[in-house]
């Protein structure tokens, strides 16, 4: 007995076949669009543009240094002083799809947080957004407090209270246009200053502020309490911004852009600018980390989005905190030489080095 068929069964096979290859395929595409329509409860961060802070930006119509500097010679710069920056795609009230998450968690040069971590509760997406250009008010204003102190040029300087936070300790007893002129019995002028004191004085009893409110002293007490987040620390509910008396003007022109990180770059701009060296020698340096007046650089996040973003901007040398070189290893662009620095005075020597053909102190694994 024969075991074929009589004629060929092939039409028939590939017929069925491919009615179910196409039912396959139209399940996996409305599998498809609905993870890409659900939202997930991540946030995304990518490598975001470079900013020259020797040259210039569009603001309006028209193209203006980013660093202006008026009251004193400016000399001319030759190279690259790039500050990165890190995108952020997402918010408690603007979810990322699925199909976006998966992509981020494949790519290397992008990372998925969860959105309650980006996010910490009880902070709303607008408190977030003005915190972050408070930030970046504060640290422009250190990173030219820093540069001045470098160049030997004296100012004096302020804590001005911009916002108790609804909910805070402070709310009802710190008010907005108070200057904070001492907390613990020691006379504070920085903002760097004053987070140091609020830390070492903790949360288990009151801490002594004293303010100038319309021009009389006032004696006030408040209790700290941990912030929210992944690393709480000791904090009072407000929003403080440095006020500063400089004798020339500078103006840094940045829009859409928040949070510290810039503050090295910022003052590493103003420097090249009064120094009569020629600091950069035509290279590109990029870098990141916060400042505060006395020079000493921080550490940052993102910093891995930060390098690929100063890669792609033709960046070969890139200036990192010292805290962050330890997030490093294996994350280091290709051409990419990463110099670690601590201080300000760090960062100009090495831009120095960098000039003359040498080598500055590398981070481990760069």
């Amino acid at each position: 007995m024969s075991i074929f068929e009589q004629g060929d069964p092939t039409p028939g096979i590939q017929g069925r076949s491919r009615r179910v290859g196409w039912l396959m395929l139209g399940l996996t595409g409305v599998i498809v669009a609905g993870l890409s329509l659900l939202p997930a409860p991540y946030v995304i961060d990518n490598p975001g543009p470079t900013y020259d802070t020797l040259g210039s930006v569009l603001v309006g119509d028209a193209e203006i240094d980013l660093i202006a500097i008026t009251g004193r010679e400016v000399f001319d710069t030759t190279g690259e002083l790039r500050l990165t920056t890190v995108t952020r795609s997402g918010n408690p009230d603007s979810l990322p799809g699925w199909m976006d998450v998966m992509a981020g968690w494949l790519d290397p040069t992008r990372t998925v947080t969860p959105v309650d971590i980006a996010y910490p509760p009880g902070v709303t997406v607008e408190q977030n957004r003005e915190a972050a250009q408070i930030d970046m008010q504060n640290s422009q204003q250190e990173a030219i407090a820093a540069a001045l102190s470098y160049a030997g040029i004296a100012f004096t300087s302020s804590l001005v209270v911009s916002q108790a936070l609804e909910g805070g300790p402070s709310e009802g007893v710190l008010l907005d246009g108070d200057v904070i002129t001492g907390a613990e019995g020691t006379p504070v002028h920085t903002v760097t200053q004053l987070r140091e004191i609020i830390a070492q004085a903790g949360v288990t009893s009151a801490m002594d502020l004293v303010v100038d409110r319309e021009g009389f002293p006032v004696d006030i007490q408040v209790v700290p309490r941990m912030s929210e987040g992944p690393s709480p620390i000791p904090v009072i509910g407000i929003l403080v911004s440095g006020r500063y008396d400089f004798p020339l003007e500078i103006d840094i022109a940045l829009e859409n852009v928040g949070g510290p990180s810039a503050g090295l770059m910022f003052a590493l701009g103003i420097v090249d600018k009064l120094d009569s060296r020629d600091l950069t020698g035509g290279k590109v340096i990029a870098g990141t980390g916060t400042i505060n007046a006395r020079g000493e650089v921080g550490s940052i996040g993102g910093i891995r989005h930060k390098l690929y973003g100063a890669q792609n901007d033709g960046a070969s040398w890139f200036l990192a905190p010292a805290g962050n070189c330890p997030d490093l290893a294996g994350h280091v662009p290709a051409g990419l030489r990463v110099v670690s620095v601590g201080t300000l005075d760090d960062a100009v020597d090495a831009l120095i080095m960098i000039n003359a053909g040498a080598v500055p102190a590398l981070c481990p694994g760069s």
